[in-house]
């Protein structure tokens, strides 16, 4: 005789009735379980949480902040900033230094759609030319 695990009852198998053996007592396997058996209920709590997002928030202002790599070239980072940000060619380049030399500078403040659209186009212009460049948003204070 073994314990199963499953059921934690003692249990051997009979070769010569062949029938299953539960503890002292000889039940087939057709009638070792009871008749009524209880099942433990089990709930599932989700935990995803809505939020829905108001317009005064969409037009709240955003800063698009651009984070510096070290394989990125400086002519495509301000080749980025001036046909997608739309900065000049001498604020680019400032903006391209600071980030070069302090590891991240403020591009632009935009609302919050306008600023992601132009974070999705520069980020589509770098991984198609075969860049790592990145920049985020951070609610404007």
């Amino acid at each position: 005789m073994r314990i199963d695990p499953r059921c934690g009852m003692m249990k051997a198998w009979d070769i010569t009735r062949r029938r299953l053996v539960f503890g002292d007592s000889k039940y087939t396997s057709y009638d070792a379980m009871p008749a009524e058996v209880s099942v433990p209920l089990t709930t599932t709590i989700p935990t995803t949480e809505y939020v829905v997002v108001t317009e005064e928030e969409l037009e709240r202002p955003y800063r698009v902040i651009i984070e510096n790599d070290d394989v990125t070239p400086m002519d495509f980072v301000v080749l980025v900033l001036l046909t997608i940000f739309e900065l000049g060619f001498e604020q680019s380049v400032a903006v391209m230094l600071e980030a070069h030399h302090n590891g991240r500078a403020h591009v632009v403040t935009l609302p919050y759609e306008e600023a992601q659209r132009r974070v999705y186009e520069a980020h589509h212009a770098a991984r198609g030319a075969g860049y790592p460049l990145s920049f985020y948003l951070e609610p404007d204070a």
